[in-house]
């Protein structure tokens, strides 16, 4: 069964108010524990914001500069579906409990993974 990626871009709940989080935060545990009980949840999580840290081939080090893209992933959950509509039903109710748009990719598959 595929399985997709349904991120938000970091800054994207920006515009929530400190006092609203808790609630959000409800709202979006909420999802998570449907998507598990419809035993489509994989893994998701937020993350904190960026500060770069580039590991070369070499297993050298760089740390820093903040990324210049505006394009960060904040925040992310792995379902896996029965189609592209399915994770779009999941997606919606996310962006509804986090009150930001989503974005939805398919996860390539990797037989060896």
């Amino acid at each position: 069964m595929p399985r997709y990626l349904i991120s938000f871009d970091d800054g994207a709940m920006d515009h929530i108010a400190a006092a609203d989080l808790p609630a959000v935060g409800d709202a979006a545990h909420a999802v998570v524990r449907q998507a598990k009980a419809a035993g489509v949840w994989i893994f998701g999580g937020g993350l904190l914001r960026q500060r770069r840290a580039i590991v070369a081939a070499d297993g050298s080090v760089t740390v820093g500069p903040e990324p210049e893209t505006k394009a960060v992933v904040g925040g992310f959950s792995i379902v896996e579906v029965a189609s592209r509509e399915e994770a779009l039903a999941w997606a919606a109710r996310l962006a509804q409990a986090c009150r930001c748009a989503q974005d939805v990719r398919e996860i390539m598959f990797d037989p060896a993974s």
